[in-house]
């Protein structure tokens, strides 16, 4: 099942500084273990290690969580979610209690054993925190989902219930079939085709970003791969292995278009 997720650092930066607050306010006011035997000085110095160690591991796990994103092929799955959540929590729990050993009771003789530790502040803190970042990250990425769908753009076809809502960057080409369109595109990692009744000439006049690469093609140039040369023939190869001939009339502007896009 896909979960809303946002791929764009700049928000995990924020839930990483939330983090990193909320948990020295949880622990400045809650006083777990023997917090309160600390002066306000002392808890200024120490409790703030225990936000910096949390938003630290949150940021720590960001390149994780973009290669997951990548692997599958940017389709966050809930289980994804899950994957990130527990392994961050480990880790956090696991550089939380070195924290404890080697700073703030370094010089202590009895410090308080794992067991103690998690049953008695670092799995209540999890249980507390782990919902202020469920709730940061779900609530960007329906954020970030519903910006992706304000972009959208949507190909009419000239019947009452014709159409296709998609991304621009997700259009590869599209192909004149008689009194038809052929509409080649991405979803997720496969590739599409949908047929459209309407003209290509109305598709081209309403996207002037799709480039006119021959009588029957209009071409996305975000999708361009390389050029290829057959029987004296010009071709472009897009993504997905999309081949597309270019006609001698639209050569040269489909070239000067391309390389200005690449470049």
């Amino acid at each position: 099942m896909k979960y809303p997720f946002d791929p764009l650092i700049k928000h995990h930066v924020i839930i990483s500084l939330l983090l990193a607050i909320w948990v020295f306010v949880f622990l400045y006011f809650t006083e777990p273990l023997d917090v309160n035997q600390l002066s306000t000085n002392e808890k200024l110095i120490y409790l703030p290690g225990y936000g910096l160690v949390a938003g630290f591991c949150y940021l720590l796990f960001l390149p994780f969580q973009t290669y997951l994103y990548q692997r599958l092929k940017k389709q966050w799955m809930v289980l994804s979610e899950l994957v990130f959540i527990l392994t961050f929590s480990i880790v956090s729990i696991l550089i939380a209690r070195c924290y404890y050993l080697y700073i703030v009771v370094a010089n202590e003789p009895n410090p308080y054993t794992l067991g103690y530790m998690l049953t008695a502040i670092l799995l209540p803190a999890v249980a507390t925190i782990l919902p202020i970042i469920l709730i940061g990250r779900f609530s960007f990425g329906k954020y970030y989902e519903k910006q992706l769908d304000d972009q959208k753009i949507e190909i009419k076809g000239e019947g009452n219930y014709e159409g296709l809502r998609l991304q621009l960057n997700d259009l590869i080409c599209v192909q004149s079939s008689d009194n038809y369109i052929e509409v080649f595109y991405l979803s997720g990692p496969s590739l599409k085709k949908t047929l459209i009744r309407n003209k290509l000439s109305v598709i081209s006049d309403e996207f002037p970003k799709l480039l006119r690469a021959h009588r029957s093609y209009l071409i996305n140039p975000f999708h361009f791969q390389r050029w290829k040369t057959e029987n004296g023939k010009l071709f472009v190869i897009l993504n997905h292995h999309v081949e597309v001939p270019i006609s001698k009339t639209y050569k040269d502007h489909i070239k000067t278009a391309i390389n200005s896009t690449t470049n």
